[in-house]
């Protein structure tokens, strides 16, 4: 006959975690490996010996694991997820019947713990992949990626601009950061000034006029981080990449290991810096965390972004085996001129040129803030030279030469980029293989691809969060093997094979057993 499921709510019932939830579950054999009982210490100088009691410090950061294993970004979401999944309470240690933690919890939580307890946690974790062979320190692969502030565009202000720098000196305790220098004073008239040509005749973007009459927002073409800033979070900067918008981001620096793609190094800084900005910052972590678990550093894999004299200069100094592709306005030779290192100038070569002398004249430092070897000529040398104008300029009478000062550096690094070309693209694949797949299982996958906090220490204690996660994941697949499963797939690929083979067979007996068609020969 057919049933019919009636539910009646016991007012009593008697339930066991252990029995719900399955022995293979995967937060149960999560469980069972990670060892968390450090934190207790490692946090005990936060609390008083007073008072109310906090959520357990084992707890909390549970609570983090699983908000970051399932891409959950919203605390409020993350309470709700865990208390509606069994075996996450079996995880967190928290009964059928136990309420869970509020929500404010975690963030006050997250907020009173130092970076360190995060990167101890962290480092922890590198040792367990460590002892299961999972990093072979010899080359790692560095990266970088914008993380979504938790601050709006629509919050930008302009920035201050103090008269003078003892104004701004007696300012260090109120908002200085809200603030700009006398020295910075000239640079921002004249982006306003700029502002005020560029957007003559357009809708005012800070007025009623924010929408078009296709509902897109206007905003201004150009917001610079010298003349604005968001009290929302200050920490956050304007940045942008190529095909996307601009917004409020923190910048997240990866480093991967290329043996099983481990994270060996994680780090958050300001957007606004350039990646060559971040390196020594990275390696410095990297170099740490593997000298930690007796693993040295040995190659460095980064692309262009990376490139800049001081990062090849630090590079060197530390004798790391760098491969990273020169900056694209590098010139390895100077066409028409050759350069005397030993008396330090560059002479002419050109034909029919008059072989001048371009001589030393010292350091400069441009409007860029780079600094320059200068090299010229003298007037009398080229004033005459039949090649000056297209050499020098219509109106120049002299030729001047600008070079970085840690050429050597670049030339250091193109001469191993293109002495081995093979081995050198061999490297560039490793490098994208490595590195790029993992920052984008962090985007996509565990939840760096905003922060739900505010300021650089939360963003750097979300990244370390995401990327000692992904290793988690990475160390149980590598400890935690399927036998069984394989063992079926043996066994079916076994069972085909003798199905194919019995096939065959009968098919060769049908051949034989069925009636023959005779053909009838004549000797005759």
């Amino acid at each position: 006959m057919q049933g019919k499921k009636t539910f009646t709510p016991q007012l009593f019932v008697s339930v066991n975690l252990l029995e719900l939830v399955p022995a293979d579950n995967f937060y149960r054999k999560l469980l069972t490996e990670l060892d968390l009982h450090f934190i207790y210490k490692a946090t005990q100088k936060y609390y008083g010996k007073e008072g109310q009691e906090s959520i357990d410090p084992v707890v909390f950061f549970k609570l983090l694991l699983v908000g970051y294993l399932n891409n959950i970004n919203s605390d409020r979401h993350l309470i709700a997820y865990c208390s509606d999944s069994l075996s996450i309470r079996l995880f967190l240690g928290y009964d059928v019947h136990e309420p869970l933690p509020w929500h404010s919890t975690i963030s006050r939580t997250r907020s009173l713990y130092g970076e360190e307890v995060f990167l101890d946690l962290f480092k922890r974790v590198l040792s367990l992949c460590v002892s299961k062979g999972m990093v072979r320190g010899k080359r790692q692969a560095v990266d970088s990626v914008f993380i979504k502030a938790n601050a709006s565009m629509d919050s930008l202000v302009e920035k201050e601009v103090l008269e003078d720098a003892s104004a701004f000196v007696n300012e260090l305790e109120e908002n200085s950061e809200f603030k700009t220098t006398s020295t910075r004073k000239k640079l921002v008239e004249q982006h306003h000034a700029w502002k005020e040509e560029a957007y003559k005749g357009m809708p005012n973007a800070t007025g009623k006029d924010k929408i078009d009459e296709f509902g897109n927002i206007i905003r201004t073409k150009y917001l610079s981080n010298h003349t604005h800033y968001s009290p929302t979070d200050s920490d956050a900067r304007v940045s942008v990449k190529p095909g996307k918008a601009r917004q409020l981001n923190y910048f997240g620096q990866i480093a991967v290991d290329d043996a099983h793609h481990v994270i060996t190094g994680a780090c958050s800084d300001f957007a606004d810096k350039r990646d060559s900005q971040c390196i020594e910052k990275i390696v410095e972590l990297t170099q740490e965390n593997l000298n930690q678990n007796n693993i040295e550093l040995q190659e460095l894999l980064a692309d262009g972004g990376y490139s800049s004299g001081e990062a090849l200069a630090y590079l060197h100094q530390k004798n790391i085996d760098a491969y990273i592709p020169n900056f694209g306005q590098y010139k390895p030779e100077r066409e028409g001129f050759a350069f005397n290192k030993e008396e330090n100038y560059y002479q002419c070569t050109k034909p029919k040129g008059n072989q001048a002398k371009l001589l030393f004249k010292g350091e400069k430092t441009d409007s860029k803030g780079y600094t320059k070897r200068t090299y010229r000529s003298s007037e009398s040398d080229c004033k005459n030279c039949p090649l000056r104008e297209q050499c020098c300029g219509k109106s120049t009478k002299f030729k001047k030469i600008d070079d970085s000062i840690h050429k050597e550096h670049y030339d250091r690094m193109h001469q191993k980029l293109t002495q081995n070309e093979k081995y050198t693209k061999k490297m560039s694949r490793i490098r994208s293989k490595t590195v790029e797949p993992v920052i984008g299982t962090l985007v996509n996958f565990t939840n760096m691809k905003r922060v739900n906090t505010r300021g650089i220490k939360n963003a750097n204690k979300h990244v370390l969060m995401a990327a000692l996660t992904y290793n988690f994941k990475k160390y149980l697949r590598f400890t935690i093997k399927k036998p069984s499963v394989l063992a079926q797939v043996v066994s079916l690929k076994q069972g085909k094979n003798l199905a194919f083979i019995k096939s065959v067979f009968l098919d060769l007996k049908n051949s034989f057993v069925s009636t023959p068609s005779f053909t009838t020969l004549n000797y005759n």
